[in-house]
């Protein structure tokens, strides 16, 4: 194999990060910055995408000057970033307006119309995936009803990486993945006009961009992003697939040999399995999940959690401000320290806990703008540690939950994001699974999932399947087998679980019909 260097970029919510690596998938030098959001009163929540490029390219540019070498030996960039939402563009590639991200909340009202109406049928059928309030075309609904100026405005609606992928080549398209489970067949992988018409979006079709392979196919940067990068014009830019995906590949998803799942648990959850053709996807009643495209004809079916380590950042985020009410103050890595030990000898039980603390509400294993957290069972014996422990056991039942509507539990699961650092959390979720929990040490899943594709583009592997034997396979460490006694606990409280999430929606309906009132 011959040498070089390739380089993928992740533009997340908060973060962008921008990793150069060598043929063989060894890191050698990372950048990342800091990127911004600001919620709005009505639930909005943006970003400014003129900002999010700056940000992308500054990065760029601060990784070039820490490589080994120069520029020169770069052979491919490829870029991924934060799913879902709508960056819209008008017909000199400006931005019409800050980037609607998934974690605006202003569609819930459209997402429970569209779910409750006819229409959910078509777009559940025709995508395999339930529709819920993050979605580019949940929120293009809602703008159509309700901001029309916005796409009266727009020449193409775009997704993060998408805008960054124009930034860099001037070119206008969407991957595979993103713009396959919002709008497309998954059976055909072309637009599903049925699904657009359903969606009343008809009028605007033409905002749709073209869709490209990032496997076969590269656009080439352009002279005034080479300029902004440190990077050469004229090299090979690869649109990867929307982060999730890439984190899969990253984690080793792709390989129709392996009966293995992959669980992310990062501020969100999401929890998938490989599905190596359309005829085996499984549809379940909820009409909820994701199933993404893979470039070559497979697919991830996802179900997602909202929020995962939100909730562990909600608990520690309350003990810093009480300590801190008494004069105490503590870092959350501190009192992340030693924490595995209180978790694992605290009570099961004694508190259950809904993890739905995203103020969008959820959307898998089923999908509803108003769920919310929940905190019940406890008595005057329940400790503080006992409370966290419910919170831990929650995102486990929670991720068996998702892998239950996925239709098994695979054999194994490669385990990735922040939390898979956590000892107590590895060891729940393989009792509460009941199936080995392997982590893979690859610090960054996300941009190795994406290189991996430029890697399939430049013809260094023949296949995705081929590229993660190379990459993911030497990295999975030992697995974290289930333990049989703790396992029968979570068979126990799962059925708990279970029987207070069922009993919330006429709750969490009364709940926000009276937030509404108190606005």
């Amino acid at each position: 194999m011959r040498s070089g260097v390739l380089i993928g970029v992740d533009a997340g919510t908060s973060v962008i990060k921008a990793v150069a690596y060598d043929l063989s998938g060894r890191q050698l030098a990372l950048s990342h910055r800091r990127n911004v959001y600001r919620s709005l009163a009505d639930g909005g929540v943006e970003q400014d995408m003129a900002c999010t490029w700056r940000n992308t390219s500054a990065v760029l540019m601060e990784l070039i000057e820490r490589l080994p070498g120069d520029a020169s030996n770069v052979l491919a960039l490829a870029v991924t970033g934060q799913g879902d939402g709508t960056w819209l563009v008008d017909a000199d590639g400006e931005p019409v307006h800050d980037g609607w991200l998934w974690l605006d909340a202003r569609s819930a009202d459209t997402a429970r119309d569209l779910a409750n109406s006819e229409a959910i049928d078509t777009i559940y059928q025709e995508t395999a995936t339930g529709l819920n309030v993050c979605q580019m075309r949940t929120q293009m609904v809602h703008m159509a009803r309700h901001q029309p100026e916005l796409l009266k405005r727009s020449a193409a609606a775009l997704h993060c990486k998408d805008w960054l992928y124009f930034k860099l080549t001037g070119v206008i398209a969407s991957d595979v993945s993103e713009a396959g489970f919002t709008f497309c067949s998954y059976k055909t992988g072309a637009y599903s006009e049925a699904v657009i018409d359903a969606l009343g979006l008809g009028a605007h079709r033409h905002l749709l961009p073209p869709i490209v392979d990032g496997t076969r196919q590269a656009g080439a940067l352009t002279t005034e992003a080479a300029a902004v990068t440190g990077l050469p014009a004229g090299l090979p830019v690869c649109l990867g697939g929307v982060d999730v995906m890439c984190c899969a590949l990253g984690a080793g998803l792709h390989d129709a040999a392996a009966d293995r799942g992959v669980t992310i648990l990062g501020s969100t959850g999401m929890h998938m399995r490989f599905v190596p053709t359309a005829d085996q996807v499984v549809l379940n009643p909820e009409r909820s999940g994701y199933t993404m495209p893979f470039p070559g004809g497979a697919f991830a079916q996802i179900q997602t959690n909202m929020a995962a380590t939100l909730n562990i950042d909600w608990a520690l985020g309350l003990m810093r401000e009480m300590l801190l009410d008494c004069g105490v103050e503590k870092t959350q890595d501190e009192l992340l320290a030693g924490l595995d030990d209180k978790i694992l000898a605290a009570r099961p039980g004694a508190a259950f806990y809904l993890p739905y603390i995203s103020s969008a509400g959820e959307r898998g294993p089923f999908a509803d703008p108003s769920a919310r957290a929940a905190l019940t069972g406890m008595d005057q014996n329940t400790g503080w540690f006992d409370i966290l422990r419910g919170i831990f056991d929650g995102l486990v039942l929670a991720t068996r939950d998702c892998y239950r509507a996925l239709g098994h539990v695979p054999g194994e699961i490669h385990l990735t994001g922040g939390a898979a650092r956590s000892r107590a959390l590895k060891k729940l979720l393989a009792a509460a699974l009941r199936a080995p929990i392997k982590t893979v040490a690859q610090p960054e899943a996300g941009t190795a999932g994406t290189v991996m594709m430029a890697a399939v583009q430049l013809g260094l592997y023949p296949d995705l399947t081929s590229a993660t034997r190379a990459w993911v396979d030497p990295l999975v460490e030992p697995a974290e087998e289930p333990d049989p006694e703790l396992a029968d606990t979570f068979d126990t409280l799962f059925s708990a679980y279970l029987a207070t999430r069922e009993a919330m929606p006429e709750t969490w309906a009364a709940q926000a019909l009276a937030r509404r009132k108190l606005l």
